[in-house]
This record gives C-alpha cells, sequence and structure tokens, in this order.
C-alpha cells in the first residue's frame, strides 16, 4: 500500500450501509472485519433495522486507504454497498477553553463507547441551513456558541444513556456533520433526538438527512442473520 493518506489531527471515519447479494460469504465477511482490526481500524458492527440495510459498519482509522481496504473486502464479501458517509473526527470551534483531555477524546475517541453497554444505535447526517430567514452562517459567533451551548447542556441530560459521536463532513459528503447515537434503550435514542430538536440551534437552524437504525453485535452475529 503507498503512503498513508490522513488528516493532520484526528481520524477518519466511515459509515457503510449494506445489503447482501447472493455472492454474500459470511466467512470473507469477518475476515475482513478482523483484517481491519488487525491494521488498527476501530469497528462497529450493526445489524440495521428496516428496509434501507441490512447491515451498517462504522469504522475509524486514521488512514484513508486502510478504511477503503474494509470496503474493498466488505465488498469483495458479496455485500453492496448502498448508502455511505464519510467524515472526520473534530474539535468543534465552540468547544475552545475545554480541558485537552476532553478535546483529545473528541479526536481519538474509542468506538463502540467503553464507559457503558449501549446496544441501540442510529446515524444520521445533518446540516445547518443557509435560509434568508435561518442562516447560521451569518450569525455572529457569539451567538452561534451560546446557541450551540444550549445545544449541549440539552444533551448531557442524558449523560449515561446516550453517548454521541459527531464527525465533521463539508467538502466530504451531502451534509456538513455525521451524528451517531450510541443507547442502553431504543427509546433513549428517541428521547434525545426529540429533546434536542427544541432547542434553537436544532430547531430554526437544523436539517437532517436520513436516519439508519439497529443493535450493536458481534459481526459473527450479524453474518448469521444475513
Amino acid at each position: 500500500m503507498s503512503e498513508p493518506i490522513k488528516p493532520s489531527v484526528g481520524r477518519g471515519m466511515l459509515h457503510l450501509f449494506c445489503k447482501a447479494t447472493p455472492l454474500f460469504d459470511g466467512d470473507s465477511v469477518v475476515a475482513a472485519v478482523k483484517a481491519a482490526e488487525a491494521a488498527g481500524v476501530q469497528v462497529v458492527a450493526v445489524s440495521t433495522l428496516g428496509h434501507k440495510c441490512d447491515a451498517a459498519f462504522m469504522a475509524m482509522h486514521e488512514d484513508w486507504q486502510v478504511l477503503r481496504a474494509l470496503q474493498t473486502g466488505l465488498q469483495r464479501a458479496g455485500l453492496e454497498v448502498v448508502d455511505s458517509y464519510v467524515s472526520l473526527t473534530e474539535v468543534s470551534e465552540y468547544a475552545k477553553g475545554m480541558p485537552e483531555e476532553m478535546l483529545q477524546g473528541r479526536l481519538y475517541p474509542d468506538i463502540p463507547p467503553r464507559q457503558h453497554h449501549m446496544p441501540a444505535w442510529c446515524f444520521y447526517p445533518m446540516s445547518k441551513k443557509r435560509e434568508g430567514h435561518a442562516n447560521w452562517f451569518t450569525l455572529p459567533f457569539d451567538e452561534r456558541k451560546d446557541l450551540m451551548h444550549e445545544h449541549g447542556t440539552s444533551g448531557r441530560k442524558f449523560a449515561g444513556r446516550v453517548v454521541q459521536y459527531v464527525t465533521g463532513s463539508t467538502g466530504l459528503d451531502d451534509f456538513e456533520w455525521g451524528v451517531t447515537l450510541f443507547a442502553v434503550h431504543p427509546d433513549d435514542l428517541k428521547e434525545v433526538v426529540y429533546t434536542m430538536r427544541f432547542d434553537l440551534a436544532s430547531s430554526v437552524y437544523a436539517e437532517f438527512g436520513p436516519f439508519y437504525t439497529g443493535m450493536v453485535v458481534a459481526v459473527e452475529e450479524l453474518v448469521a442473520t444475513l
């Protein structure tokens, strides 16, 4: 493999949403995930609900080429990638002044979260609006910071029930951020998204893409369901 392609700080994040084809080979899917993990990739396998896809893989690594190798391995194992999302871990501009340990935790997190057993999972992309009456990017920085502080305060009420990963995708994919939620119970996912949509940063200025929902499982269990 040629020289690594990686961000100057943080890690690449790849979400793959897949359906099984007639060429599906479960053993090869497991082998592709294990090979990626051996190369240092953190991989979360998700058994998804609904018609959009059969399985999801959330993968994180510094080197985009290593992430691409995982994608290739899954495709060769008979999984069709029907949707995807590419992003980078990041520290928000509104997080300046936070302890260094917390900032590093956002740039170099662990997936899945280690502190709690959180099998319920969802992903959705989002952007901020640029409409005449609601243009996030024309607001003064201090006003945006206050709105995001309110938004963060709402989210922190779910500590111990939900862990959120927000990764940046401006210039990389169709939306500006990808949001991944891990939760103890499925209704925790519903409640946290509903609660935070009442914050002005969301109710006035946010727009959302499709939601994907499922259960975090071992890859061996995932392929057994397919």
